[in-house]
């Protein structure tokens, strides 16, 4: 069999600018499978699979958290730590345009536009991480050092499930 190349994504792009050792992986993307989809399709537990989700504050101002795939967003709880009223998840449409991504290939890194990022504290408690890499059905895995050195996010706790 071929080997598949590797998507050359915003996402990858700065990866490799920033000299991050990451780990290429391309699965069967399963529209509405989410992460449970792709860590059956890797044979990696769920935990590490982390979701880039693109919420809104009160203000209608984007941010970034990023979460635990077999976990949800508290978002009383997120919007406690935050210090703002409420937070809300994006319409698809709305998140793309924030991010530059389609939903489902959503990528922390190489965003459109700069957005704060969220980081559930346990994430980088991890051996090793699974974010998707800008594209359906492609994922890269990383060190959680890594992750925190490019992206400098905040690390809360808002896990709930």
């Amino acid at each position: 069999m071929a080997r598949e190349e590797v998507p050359v994504t915003p996402a990858v792009r700065v990866l490799r600018a920033e000299k991050v050792e990451f780990e290429a992986h391309l699965y069967p993307y399963e529209e509405k499978g989410g992460t449970t989809s792709s860590s059956k399709a890797l044979g990696v537990p769920e935990h590490s699979v982390v979701k880039t989700l693109v919420m809104e504050d009160d203000q209608r101002s984007p941010l970034i958290v990023l979460m635990h795939g077999d976990k949800q967003v508290s978002t009383k709880s997120l919007a406690r730590a935050l210090g703002v009223r409420s937070i809300t998840p994006c319409s698809p449409d709305t998140a793309n345009k924030h991010s530059g991504y389609l939903v489902g290939g959503t990528s922390p890194f190489g965003l459109k536009r700069a957005m704060p990022v969220y980081l559930e504290s346990t994430i980088a408690t991890l051996p090793r991480v699974y974010l998707n890499g800008g594209k359906r059905g492609f994922l890269v895995s990383l060190l959680p050092a890594e992750l925190i050195r490019v992206l400098k996010p905040v690390l809360v706790s808002a896990a709930t499930g």
